[in-house]
């Protein structure tokens, strides 16, 4: 008999790997349809190919108790608050004032338009409202986040997945968008009369002897475990983990980062297998009014960038790096990073993974403000 279970391992170990094929053709088809997305989608297939239900199974309390809560630990636990000081304030700003924009943007937006359709009807009385929180997670915290906001904000499936899907386009664009923008770095520099240009301090990586994957596993799940025990709220394990978290990994100087990150990656993975089985495929809507909005959110976040880079008299090469350190992620970032100095590529992952960190906080943000506009 297929059990969820199964469902979601097969998914897991098979999104896993063709993820880290080196062949060509699957390259292309990940360089536009993320793994996350396909981890979330073939659940969904395979349930509706066998026409069963699994959205009401114990396997989504598991996914709650356990595996989100251990994938936020995972991911906070990654972040080296000593190499934060290596990358300079006036960047840190540049990036912090950029997730501040993409958190309060959408209800400033909703405000000003409260009177059209795309607000009453489409936002309002269709619900997409309930689709701009993991959004944020997505943009600033990434796939761990974005589950989390999704879970606390009661997202409906069907504008999940459509949410996933303009996400991904939309991502998938700014990533070229943002790697011929940085190629024009000097000459906006120039243009904007910008004068600091400096490298940055390079980031010290030290030789040291860190503890094993197991012992790390161990002491997150126990953390997890605790929680469960001390908490009911979802939101306060979340905040709890999010510290303990980020305590593991700047507390203990023998914390196992390149272990935590990995493991976070794997469990986000697994979360996303296990959501997928509550999705059904009918339901699936596709809303262009929904994706404008999403247009005007993301270019108002990177002309606000611009104009704080100006201010600060920063860089302009840093606006595309703190953008897609923002709205990308690890894996893009240091790419974008590279066209234009391969040097600053550290720099560009330690921002990533501030990105991660503090993606749920900005997205609670944004809950707090829809729910006091929209209800």
């Amino acid at each position: 008999m297929i059990t969820p279970w199964l469902i979601s391992l097969f998914t897991v170990i098979a999104v896993y790997f063709l993820d880290r094929w080196e062949n060509k053709h699957i390259k292309s088809l990940f360089d536009w349809v993320p793994a996350i997305l396909l981890a979330y989608v073939i659940p969904a297939l395979i349930s509706l190919i066998l026409n069963a239900d699994f959205s009401q199974g114990t396997i989504h309390n598991y996914s709650k108790d356990f595996f989100i809560p251990l994938a936020i630990i995972a991911v906070m636990s990654s972040l080296s608050l000593g190499q934060l000081k290596s990358i300079g304030w006036k960047p840190i700003v540049l990036f912090v004032s950029g997730s501040l924009i993409i958190a309060t943007l959408p209800v400033l937006l909703i405000v000003g338009f409260s009177e059209t359709n795309l607000i009453t009807d489409t936002l309002v009385q269709e619900g997409y409202w309930k689709g701009i929180p993991p959004i944020v997670g997505s943009w600033i915290g990434g796939s761990t986040s974005q589950l989390v906001l999704k879970e606390l904000v009661e997202c409906p499936e069907n504008i999940f997945l459509s949410v996933l899907v303009m996400d991904t386009v939309l991502v998938n664009i700014w990533t070229i968008l943002m790697f011929q923008c940085i190629k024009k770095s000097r000459y906006l520099n120039t243009l904007f009369k910008i004068s600091d240009i400096a490298l940055p301090e390079t980031i010290r990586t030290e030789e040291r002897k860190v503890l094993s994957p197991i012992w790390c596993g161990c002491l997150m799940l126990i953390f997890v475990v605790l929680c469960n025990w001390l908490f009911s709220l979802f939101v306060v394990k979340i905040v709890v983990l999010s510290v303990l978290g980020l305590l593991l990994g700047n507390v203990l100087p023998s914390w196992n980062f390149r272990f935590a990150l990995r493991a976070g990656g794997v469990l986000i993975l697994v979360v996303m297998a296990i959501l997928g089985l509550k999705l059904q495929i009918k339901t699936l809507g596709f809303d262009t009014q929904f994706l404008g909005f999403l247009v005007v959110w993301l270019l108002g976040h990177f002309v606000f960038m611009m104009g704080l880079s100006k201010a600060l008299n920063l860089n302009m090469a840093w606006v595309p790096i703190a953008s897609m350190a923002n709205v990308g992620g690890i894996a893009t970032a240091p790419a974008v990073t590279a066209a234009y100095n391969k040097k600053w590529m550290p720099h560009a992952i330690v921002l990533a993974i501030l990105s991660m960190a503090t993606g749920t906080f900005w997205g609670m943000l944004t809950i707090f403000l829809l729910e006091f506009l929209v209800q």
